[in-house]
């Protein structure tokens, strides 16, 4: 499960700044394909993500248990910023605030994850 979800996000970020591009390009039409499967990707994401969460939720011997959910809430604002992005950027409007909002959602997730989590790269 994990290796979906890793696979999942990156799957996002790469279809995420496909669709920016692709709006900023002009094609508009294009755009909204991708931004639609940006959204299924959302998810799987949300789905995989759950899951895993759920892992902590049902073994008692995870001492983590704050750290998890926080890292599910920094996952859940990753996706909140990156609509936010692909709805200013559908209407031209300048996204920098947004762009910042993902960059740290995205820091938090990765350390939370990888550094701290059990599961994650770290003992």
């Amino acid at each position: 499960m994990i290796h979906t979800h890793i696979t999942s996000w990156v799957l996002l970020i790469i279809l995420l700044v496909a669709a920016v591009a692709l709006y900023k390009g002009g094609n508009g039409k294009a755009g909204k394909i991708v931004h639609m499967i940006l959204r299924l990707d959302y998810l799987l994401v949300l789905f995989t993500g759950i899951m895993l969460l759920w892992n902590y939720l049902s073994n008692p011997s995870m001492p983590i248990l704050a750290e998890a959910i926080t890292k599910g809430l920094a996952g859940l604002w990753v996706i909140a910023a990156a609509e936010m992005i692909m709805g200013k950027t559908k209407k031209d409007k300048p996204a920098r605030g947004p762009w910042i909002q993902l960059a740290i959602a995205v820091l938090l997730a990765l350390i939370l994850g990888f550094g701290r989590l059990p599961l994650g790269i770290s003992p």
